[in-house]
Protein backbone atom coordinates (compact mmCIF):
# COMPACT_ATOMS: atom_id res chain seq x y z
CA UNK A 1 0.00 0.00 0.00
CA UNK A 2 1.07 3.06 -0.77
CA UNK A 3 2.44 5.34 1.84
CA UNK A 4 1.31 8.78 2.82
CA UNK A 5 3.05 11.61 4.45
CA UNK A 6 1.04 12.70 7.77
CA UNK A 7 1.37 16.08 10.06
CA UNK A 8 0.17 13.69 12.92
CA UNK A 9 1.62 10.71 13.80
CA UNK A 10 -0.70 7.62 13.40
CA UNK A 11 -2.56 4.82 16.15
CA UNK A 12 -3.43 1.50 15.55
CA UNK A 13 -6.74 -0.92 16.66
CA UNK A 14 -5.06 -1.18 19.94
CA UNK A 15 -4.53 2.43 20.71
CA UNK A 16 -7.55 3.32 19.79
CA UNK A 17 -9.63 0.87 21.88
CA UNK A 18 -7.63 1.80 25.05
CA UNK A 19 -8.97 5.60 24.22
CA UNK A 20 -12.68 3.74 24.03
CA UNK A 21 -12.41 2.41 27.08
CA UNK A 22 -10.53 5.19 29.24
CA UNK A 23 -13.72 7.58 28.69
CA UNK A 24 -16.46 5.25 28.09
CA UNK A 25 -18.75 6.45 31.04
CA UNK A 26 -18.31 10.22 28.98
CA UNK A 27 -18.89 8.65 25.48
CA UNK A 28 -21.88 7.28 27.02
CA UNK A 29 -23.84 10.33 28.82
CA UNK A 30 -22.86 12.14 25.53
CA UNK A 31 -24.68 9.70 23.44
CA UNK A 32 -27.79 9.67 25.41
CA UNK A 33 -28.17 13.28 25.56
CA UNK A 34 -27.45 13.75 21.58
CA UNK A 35 -29.73 10.59 20.89
CA UNK A 36 -32.41 12.20 23.19
CA UNK A 37 -32.15 16.23 21.61
CA UNK A 38 -32.04 15.15 17.80
CA UNK A 39 -35.40 16.21 16.48
CA UNK A 40 -35.58 14.43 13.41
CA UNK A 41 -35.48 11.40 15.02
CA UNK A 42 -38.73 9.42 15.10
CA UNK A 43 -39.46 7.26 18.48
CA UNK A 44 -38.90 3.90 16.70
CA UNK A 45 -35.85 4.98 15.39
CA UNK A 46 -34.69 6.12 18.30
CA UNK A 47 -35.12 2.82 20.15
CA UNK A 48 -32.83 1.35 17.06
CA UNK A 49 -30.24 3.78 17.31
CA UNK A 50 -29.84 3.44 20.94
CA UNK A 51 -29.82 -0.57 20.95
CA UNK A 52 -27.18 0.12 18.43
CA UNK A 53 -24.92 2.41 19.76
CA UNK A 54 -25.29 0.85 23.32
CA UNK A 55 -23.82 -2.76 21.32
CA UNK A 56 -21.34 -1.01 19.27
CA UNK A 57 -20.08 0.56 22.88
CA UNK A 58 -20.13 -2.72 24.88
CA UNK A 59 -18.11 -4.35 21.68
CA UNK A 60 -15.46 -1.51 21.91
CA UNK A 61 -15.03 -1.81 25.64
CA UNK A 62 -15.12 -5.24 26.04
CA UNK A 63 -12.91 -6.00 22.96
CA UNK A 64 -9.54 -8.55 23.88
CA UNK A 65 -7.02 -6.13 22.54
CA UNK A 66 -4.45 -9.00 21.75
CA UNK A 67 -7.16 -11.40 20.00
CA UNK A 68 -8.19 -9.15 17.45
CA UNK A 69 -5.25 -6.06 16.89
CA UNK A 70 -4.02 -7.69 13.79
CA UNK A 71 -7.55 -8.88 12.09
CA UNK A 72 -10.13 -6.00 13.57
CA UNK A 73 -11.75 -5.76 10.64
CA UNK A 74 -12.99 -9.07 10.62
CA UNK A 75 -13.59 -8.47 14.19
CA UNK A 76 -16.03 -5.16 13.27
CA UNK A 77 -17.66 -7.44 10.24
CA UNK A 78 -18.45 -9.75 13.18
CA UNK A 79 -20.12 -7.57 14.85
CA UNK A 80 -21.86 -5.60 12.04
CA UNK A 81 -22.96 -9.06 11.40
CA UNK A 82 -24.83 -9.18 14.86
CA UNK A 83 -26.73 -6.28 14.72
CA UNK A 84 -27.66 -6.67 10.43
CA UNK A 85 -31.75 -7.69 11.74
CA UNK A 86 -31.85 -3.87 12.66
CA UNK A 87 -30.37 -1.93 10.34
CA UNK A 88 -31.05 0.02 7.69
CA UNK A 89 -29.38 3.31 5.63
CA UNK A 90 -31.18 5.44 7.54
CA UNK A 91 -30.33 4.30 11.29
CA UNK A 92 -26.97 3.51 10.06
CA UNK A 93 -26.25 7.27 9.01
CA UNK A 94 -27.47 8.36 12.84
CA UNK A 95 -25.64 5.81 14.60
CA UNK A 96 -22.66 7.27 12.60
CA UNK A 97 -23.83 11.28 13.45
CA UNK A 98 -24.25 10.63 16.77
CA UNK A 99 -21.32 8.50 18.20
CA UNK A 100 -19.06 10.80 16.24
CA UNK A 101 -20.51 14.09 17.65
CA UNK A 102 -20.08 12.18 21.19
CA UNK A 103 -16.59 11.52 20.51
CA UNK A 104 -15.99 15.17 19.12
CA UNK A 105 -17.44 16.52 22.28
CA UNK A 106 -15.24 14.36 24.55
CA UNK A 107 -12.43 15.52 22.88
CA UNK A 108 -13.43 19.60 22.96
CA UNK A 109 -13.72 18.99 27.34
CA UNK A 110 -10.10 17.03 27.02
CA UNK A 111 -8.24 19.60 25.00
CA UNK A 112 -6.07 17.34 24.12
CA UNK A 113 -5.52 18.48 20.52
CA UNK A 114 -2.26 16.62 19.90
CA UNK A 115 -4.18 13.63 20.22
CA UNK A 116 -7.55 14.43 18.89
CA UNK A 117 -6.69 14.17 14.84
CA UNK A 118 -5.32 10.48 15.44
CA UNK A 119 -8.22 9.50 17.03
CA UNK A 120 -10.48 10.94 14.75
CA UNK A 121 -8.46 9.54 11.67
CA UNK A 122 -9.37 6.05 13.04
CA UNK A 123 -12.42 6.81 13.78
CA UNK A 124 -13.60 7.69 10.26
CA UNK A 125 -11.46 4.42 8.86
CA UNK A 126 -13.85 2.26 11.07
CA UNK A 127 -16.96 4.46 9.91
CA UNK A 128 -15.69 3.63 6.50
CA UNK A 129 -15.27 -0.01 6.98
CA UNK A 130 -18.58 -0.58 8.40
CA UNK A 131 -20.19 1.42 5.68
CA UNK A 132 -18.73 -0.19 3.35
CA UNK A 133 -18.97 -3.61 4.52
CA UNK A 134 -23.35 -2.54 4.96
CA UNK A 135 -23.13 -0.86 1.57
CA UNK A 136 -21.74 -4.67 0.11
CA UNK A 137 -24.12 -6.46 2.02
CA UNK A 138 -26.95 -4.45 1.41
CA UNK A 139 -26.32 -4.71 -2.45
CA UNK A 140 -25.99 -8.72 -2.29
CA UNK A 141 -29.64 -8.58 -0.45
CA UNK A 142 -31.10 -6.26 -3.16
CA UNK A 143 -29.51 -8.93 -6.08
CA UNK A 144 -31.34 -11.67 -4.31
CA UNK A 145 -34.74 -9.65 -3.84
CA UNK A 146 -36.70 -10.62 -7.45
CA UNK A 147 -40.02 -9.12 -7.00
CA UNK A 148 -42.91 -9.24 -5.06
CA UNK A 149 -44.18 -12.56 -5.94
CA UNK A 150 -40.71 -13.84 -5.12
CA UNK A 151 -40.84 -12.17 -1.64
CA UNK A 152 -43.96 -13.28 -1.24
CA UNK A 153 -42.83 -16.98 -1.83
CA UNK A 154 -40.07 -16.49 0.49
CA UNK A 155 -42.79 -15.76 3.07
CA UNK A 156 -44.66 -18.94 2.31
CA UNK A 157 -41.56 -20.65 2.24
CA UNK A 158 -40.54 -19.44 6.23
CA UNK A 159 -44.21 -19.55 7.49
CA UNK A 160 -44.15 -23.51 6.05
CA UNK A 161 -41.17 -24.47 7.64
CA UNK A 162 -42.13 -22.90 11.36
CA UNK A 163 -45.12 -24.89 10.39
CA UNK A 164 -43.15 -28.05 10.61
CA UNK A 165 -41.53 -27.52 13.43
CA UNK A 166 -44.83 -26.39 15.44
CA UNK A 167 -46.26 -29.44 14.48
CA UNK A 168 -42.62 -31.98 15.92
CA UNK A 169 -42.95 -29.53 18.94
CA UNK A 170 -46.41 -29.91 19.88
CA UNK A 171 -46.39 -33.86 18.69
CA UNK A 172 -43.35 -34.33 21.52
CA UNK A 173 -44.97 -31.77 23.89
CA UNK A 174 -45.52 -34.98 26.44
CA UNK A 175 -42.15 -36.59 26.02
CA UNK A 176 -38.36 -36.01 26.55
CA UNK A 177 -37.18 -35.65 23.60
CA UNK A 178 -35.19 -32.66 22.35
CA UNK A 179 -32.41 -34.78 20.53
CA UNK A 180 -35.60 -35.67 18.71
CA UNK A 181 -36.44 -32.08 17.79
CA UNK A 182 -32.48 -30.89 17.01
CA UNK A 183 -32.59 -33.62 14.30
CA UNK A 184 -35.80 -32.61 13.13
CA UNK A 185 -34.25 -28.91 12.65
CA UNK A 186 -31.81 -30.53 10.71
CA UNK A 187 -33.90 -31.62 7.75
CA UNK A 188 -36.64 -28.54 8.26
CA UNK A 189 -33.73 -25.75 8.04
CA UNK A 190 -30.86 -28.45 6.07
CA UNK A 191 -28.24 -28.30 8.08
CA UNK A 192 -26.02 -31.15 8.40
CA UNK A 193 -25.57 -30.67 12.77
CA UNK A 194 -28.00 -28.88 15.39
CA UNK A 195 -26.21 -28.78 18.73
CA UNK A 196 -28.07 -27.26 21.74
CA UNK A 197 -25.94 -25.72 24.84
CA UNK A 198 -27.44 -24.94 28.11
CA UNK A 199 -26.50 -21.63 29.70
CA UNK A 200 -25.54 -21.11 33.53
CA UNK A 201 -26.20 -17.57 34.78
CA UNK A 202 -24.96 -17.61 38.04
CA UNK A 203 -21.60 -19.28 37.05
CA UNK A 204 -21.81 -17.67 33.51
CA UNK A 205 -20.91 -20.62 32.36
CA UNK A 206 -21.94 -23.19 29.06
CA UNK A 207 -22.20 -26.77 28.50
CA UNK A 208 -22.97 -29.21 25.61
CA UNK A 209 -26.97 -31.23 26.42
CA UNK A 210 -28.13 -32.56 22.99
CA UNK A 211 -26.68 -33.09 19.80
CA UNK A 212 -24.59 -35.69 17.41
CA UNK A 213 -21.72 -37.56 18.48
CA UNK A 214 -23.36 -36.87 22.20
CA UNK A 215 -19.49 -37.87 23.91
CA UNK A 216 -18.17 -34.93 22.04
CA UNK A 217 -21.06 -32.26 22.68
CA UNK A 218 -21.05 -33.44 26.56
CA UNK A 219 -17.34 -32.80 26.71
CA UNK A 220 -17.98 -28.86 25.87
CA UNK A 221 -18.32 -26.98 28.78
CA UNK A 222 -16.18 -23.19 29.26
CA UNK A 223 -17.39 -19.78 30.42
CA UNK A 224 -17.69 -16.94 28.78
CA UNK A 225 -15.39 -14.31 28.72
CA UNK A 226 -14.21 -10.83 26.56
CA UNK A 227 -13.33 -12.96 23.53
CA UNK A 228 -16.85 -14.32 22.93
CA UNK A 229 -19.22 -11.52 24.27
CA UNK A 230 -21.01 -12.11 21.17
CA UNK A 231 -22.47 -14.58 22.89
CA UNK A 232 -24.20 -12.35 25.20
CA UNK A 233 -26.04 -10.65 22.14
CA UNK A 234 -30.34 -11.49 22.07
CA UNK A 235 -30.02 -12.03 18.41
CA UNK A 236 -28.95 -14.83 16.29
CA UNK A 237 -24.83 -15.03 15.55
CA UNK A 238 -23.57 -15.93 12.11
CA UNK A 239 -19.54 -16.36 12.33
CA UNK A 240 -18.31 -17.48 8.44
CA UNK A 241 -14.59 -17.99 10.21
CA UNK A 242 -15.61 -18.82 13.72
CA UNK A 243 -11.71 -18.57 14.66
CA UNK A 244 -11.41 -15.86 16.61
CA UNK A 245 -14.03 -16.53 18.34
CA UNK A 246 -14.64 -20.19 19.58
CA UNK A 247 -11.52 -21.57 20.77
CA UNK A 248 -9.21 -24.10 18.28
CA UNK A 249 -9.46 -27.22 20.26
CA UNK A 250 -13.36 -27.02 19.88
CA UNK A 251 -13.29 -25.78 16.21
CA UNK A 252 -10.83 -29.43 15.78
CA UNK A 253 -13.02 -31.66 17.45
CA UNK A 254 -16.14 -30.48 15.62
CA UNK A 255 -14.72 -30.03 12.64
CA UNK A 256 -16.09 -26.10 12.32
CA UNK A 257 -15.92 -23.86 9.58
CA UNK A 258 -19.01 -21.50 9.18
CA UNK A 259 -21.56 -21.35 11.99
CA UNK A 260 -24.93 -20.14 13.15
CA UNK A 261 -25.52 -19.48 16.83
CA UNK A 262 -28.86 -19.12 17.80
CA UNK A 263 -30.40 -17.89 21.61
CA UNK A 264 -32.71 -19.47 22.95
CA UNK A 265 -34.35 -16.91 25.84
CA UNK A 266 -37.24 -17.66 28.50
CA UNK A 267 -38.69 -14.37 29.81
CA UNK A 268 -35.20 -12.44 28.89
CA UNK A 269 -33.67 -15.09 30.73
CA UNK A 270 -30.61 -16.94 28.26
CA UNK A 271 -31.44 -20.63 28.72
CA UNK A 272 -28.63 -21.23 26.19
CA UNK A 273 -27.92 -21.66 22.09
CA UNK A 274 -28.84 -23.72 19.44
CA UNK A 275 -25.80 -24.30 16.95
CA UNK A 276 -26.50 -24.71 13.49
CA UNK A 277 -23.52 -25.67 10.57
CA UNK A 278 -22.75 -27.74 7.81
CA UNK A 279 -20.10 -30.23 9.20
CA UNK A 280 -17.18 -28.29 8.10
CA UNK A 281 -18.44 -26.66 4.88
CA UNK A 282 -18.02 -23.02 4.78
CA UNK A 283 -21.42 -21.45 4.11
CA UNK A 284 -22.96 -17.89 3.35
CA UNK A 285 -26.21 -16.91 5.70
CA UNK A 286 -28.62 -14.23 4.87
CA UNK A 287 -30.59 -11.71 7.18
CA UNK A 288 -33.73 -13.56 5.94
CA UNK A 289 -32.25 -17.14 7.04
CA UNK A 290 -31.05 -15.06 10.51
CA UNK A 291 -34.56 -14.15 11.44
CA UNK A 292 -36.29 -17.49 10.48
CA UNK A 293 -34.35 -19.24 12.96
CA UNK A 294 -34.51 -16.41 15.77
CA UNK A 295 -37.78 -17.53 15.39
CA UNK A 296 -37.83 -21.26 15.59
CA UNK A 297 -35.71 -20.55 18.36
CA UNK A 298 -38.23 -18.74 20.29
CA UNK A 299 -40.13 -21.76 19.89
CA UNK A 300 -37.85 -23.89 21.24
CA UNK A 301 -37.32 -21.52 24.04
CA UNK A 302 -41.02 -22.11 24.51
CA UNK A 303 -41.36 -25.57 24.41
CA UNK A 304 -38.16 -25.78 27.15
CA UNK A 305 -40.02 -23.58 29.30
CA UNK A 306 -43.47 -25.21 29.86
CA UNK A 307 -44.47 -25.84 33.17
CA UNK A 308 -47.45 -27.74 32.98
CA UNK A 309 -47.61 -31.39 32.08
CA UNK A 310 -43.97 -32.60 32.89
CA UNK A 311 -42.98 -29.96 34.84
CA UNK A 312 -46.00 -30.85 37.03
CA UNK A 313 -44.04 -34.23 37.61
CA UNK A 314 -40.73 -32.37 39.86
CA UNK A 315 -43.45 -32.69 42.40
CA UNK A 316 -43.94 -36.75 41.82
CA UNK A 317 -40.58 -37.22 41.69
CA UNK A 318 -38.66 -37.58 45.21
CA UNK A 319 -34.82 -38.32 44.48
CA UNK A 320 -32.84 -39.16 47.63
CA UNK A 321 -29.84 -36.31 48.80
CA UNK A 322 -27.36 -39.26 47.39
CA UNK A 323 -29.67 -39.20 43.57
CA UNK A 324 -29.02 -35.97 43.49
CA UNK A 325 -26.02 -35.44 44.27
CA UNK A 326 -25.39 -38.75 41.46
CA UNK A 327 -27.55 -36.76 38.96
CA UNK A 328 -25.26 -33.34 39.09
CA UNK A 329 -22.18 -35.34 38.44
CA UNK A 330 -23.57 -37.19 35.79
CA UNK A 331 -24.55 -33.95 34.54
CA UNK A 332 -20.78 -32.27 34.96
CA UNK A 333 -19.47 -35.65 32.88
CA UNK A 334 -18.09 -37.72 35.42
CA UNK A 335 -17.75 -41.39 35.00
CA UNK A 336 -18.85 -44.24 37.79
CA UNK A 337 -14.89 -44.26 39.26
CA UNK A 338 -14.72 -40.83 39.84
CA UNK A 339 -18.18 -40.02 41.53
CA UNK A 340 -17.36 -42.82 43.62
CA UNK A 341 -14.47 -41.20 44.60
CA UNK A 342 -15.88 -38.14 45.43
CA UNK A 343 -18.79 -39.16 47.46
CA UNK A 344 -16.72 -42.04 49.10
CA UNK A 345 -18.70 -44.64 47.36
CA UNK A 346 -17.79 -48.22 45.71
CA UNK A 347 -18.86 -48.11 41.69
CA UNK A 348 -21.33 -50.56 42.34
CA UNK A 349 -23.06 -48.44 44.64
CA UNK A 350 -23.16 -45.69 41.80
CA UNK A 351 -24.45 -47.92 40.04
CA UNK A 352 -27.31 -48.80 41.94
CA UNK A 353 -27.61 -45.12 42.29
CA UNK A 354 -28.03 -44.30 38.38
CA UNK A 355 -30.39 -47.61 37.88
CA UNK A 356 -32.61 -45.69 40.48
CA UNK A 357 -32.53 -42.39 38.62
CA UNK A 358 -32.80 -44.34 35.44
CA UNK A 359 -36.05 -46.04 37.02
CA UNK A 360 -37.87 -42.52 38.17
CA UNK A 361 -36.68 -40.35 35.23
CA UNK A 362 -38.04 -43.23 32.89
CA UNK A 363 -35.04 -43.61 30.78
CA UNK A 364 -32.99 -46.45 28.97
CA UNK A 365 -29.19 -44.98 29.50
CA UNK A 366 -27.53 -42.06 31.51
CA UNK A 367 -27.48 -40.13 28.41
CA UNK A 368 -31.62 -40.45 28.87
CA UNK A 369 -31.23 -39.60 32.51
CA UNK A 370 -29.56 -36.11 31.83
CA UNK A 371 -31.43 -34.95 29.11
CA UNK A 372 -34.64 -36.02 31.05
CA UNK A 373 -33.93 -34.08 33.97
CA UNK A 374 -32.81 -31.14 32.22
CA UNK A 375 -36.24 -30.99 30.18
CA UNK A 376 -37.97 -30.78 33.22
CA UNK A 377 -36.25 -28.65 35.33
CA UNK A 378 -34.41 -31.09 37.97
CA UNK A 379 -30.95 -29.38 36.58
CA UNK A 380 -30.34 -26.18 34.94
Amino acid sequence: MKQHSHDYEEIDFEQFIIFIKSHSKQIRENITIYKNLEPNIIEEDRILIGTLLDSFIYFLSQSDIEDISNNYEDHLDTWLQSQITILNTRIFNYFFFIFEKSVLTLMANLKQHNRNIPILMFLSSVFSHLFHSYSKRSDTETERTFSKKAEENEELRRLYLLDQLNEILISTSCSNNLAHILKKCEDIFHYKRCVFYAYIPWSNQFYGVIGSELTKVQSMRGQLNKQNTFFNMKGPIFLKNPHNYVREEHIKLFNLSSVIFVPIFNQQQLLGWLTFDQLGEEFDCSKEELILLEQAGKRIGLYLSRNHDERSRIAEIQLTERETMILDLLADGYDNKKMGELLHLSEHTVRDYISSLMTKLHAKNRTQVVASAFRIGLIE
